[in-house]
């Protein structure tokens, strides 16, 4: 993105700042022609012809190069904005195998989907209006769903029936689909100041939501580990129960957390880290009793390893909210 500097200038009682040619030129604009300027805090946005979203589009040469995977090169797009992904050929037809690993990728990806197909050609577009996305809401739904399924995963420490956990994987794909949209939206707002002001993002808050983003993101990896390990654990019923009588209470930390982030309240995080402290002691003292005892099950140490990994990602939600300076 160009960057430019002027001088304010004082004509009788106005104040007033010159646009660059060369922003004007590449935007065809005229004397006359009218521009909106928002202003929010200590920046001001300028933009043409409010009501118009400018599409853009980009086209993916087919067949790629020996290093290169179409879905990875699909995903790069979308994850940086694009609206139109063209994938062309120009002398062969795209195989029914490729064809079918971008049908598949479809399911990945909120709003895209394909709305032109040929033997050399496949056109994806994005359906949705990034103006109607909510960065909050969307970062709160992959929260809820990331909680459900640590819910699911407790419920299995103390049932003997786990088949429910099976399912975890199917809602880490939800996770990841959401994670990828939050994503893009991100993107889309570094780059468009009007979407920036609209949902009252200053740059230290967009880099903070691709942080939270991430650790839910991860933190979902981790939860269906957690939740393959029980479905294979060879631990007795009983040891199944201390673990779940010690994490049955960690919802509270994702909670809080999460809240804490999206409210930027600072009590709320406060409150995050001191329950984070108790369990994490709690843990210490499970783990350090497990060290000391003679053929202890691997399996335990590995879930109390998990359950701290969890916790930790959560609280680092927590401690993205600020504290409040007096200055």
């Amino acid at each position: 993105m160009a960057k430019f500097v002027r001088t304010l200038q004082k004509i009788g009682n106005s104040i007033l700042v010159s646009l660059p040619k060369q922003w004007v030129d590449t935007n065809n604009l005229h004397k006359s022609d009218e521009v909106e300027l928002e202003a929010n805090n200590n920046n001001i946005s300028i933009t043409i012809n409010k009501n118009t979203h400018v599409s853009q589009e980009v086209i993916i040469s087919y067949p790629l190069q020996t290093e290169e995977n179409i879905i990875a090169d699909i995903i790069g797009a979308y994850l940086s904005g694009y609206d139109l992904i063209k994938i062309k050929s120009k002398d062969i037809i795209i195989p029914t195998e490729d064809r079918e690993k971008i049908r598949g990728s479809m399911r990945r990806l909120v709003g895209m989907e394909i709305v032109e197909e040929g033997s050399y050609n496949i056109d994806l577009q994005f359906l949705l209006d990034s103006t109607t996305l909510n960065p909050e809401k969307i970062l709160k739904r992959i929260s809820t769903i990331e909680l459900g399924m640590f819910n699911t995963v407790l419920l299995g420490f103390s049932l003997s029936d786990r088949t429910n956990l099976h399912s975890l994987s199917t809602r880490d794909d939800e996770v990841d689909r959401q994670y990828f949209l939050l994503v893009r939206l991100i993107r889309t707002i570094i780059v468009d100041r009007k979407l920036a002001n609209k949902f009252n993002l200053e740059n230290i808050d967009i880099l903070d939501y691709r942080i939270a983003a991430h650790i839910l993101e991860t933190t979902g990896d981790v939860i269906v580990d957690l939740a393959n390990l029980l479905i294979n654990t060879t631990l007795s019923k009983q040891e199944l129960q201390k673990v779940y009588d010690l994490t049955r209470s960690f919802g509270l930390i994702e909670q809080k957390s999460i809240d804490a982030f999206i409210l930027n309240n600072r009590c709320l995080a406060i409150e995050a880290i001191k329950l984070y402290n108790k369990y994490q002691k709690k843990i210490y003292d499970v783990r350090y009793l497990l060290e000391n005892t003679k053929q202890i099950p691997l399996d335990y140490l590995d879930i109390i390893h998990m359950l701290e990994k969890i916790i930790h990602s959560w609280i680092d939600l927590a401690d993205l909210v600020k504290p409040n300076y007096n200055t």
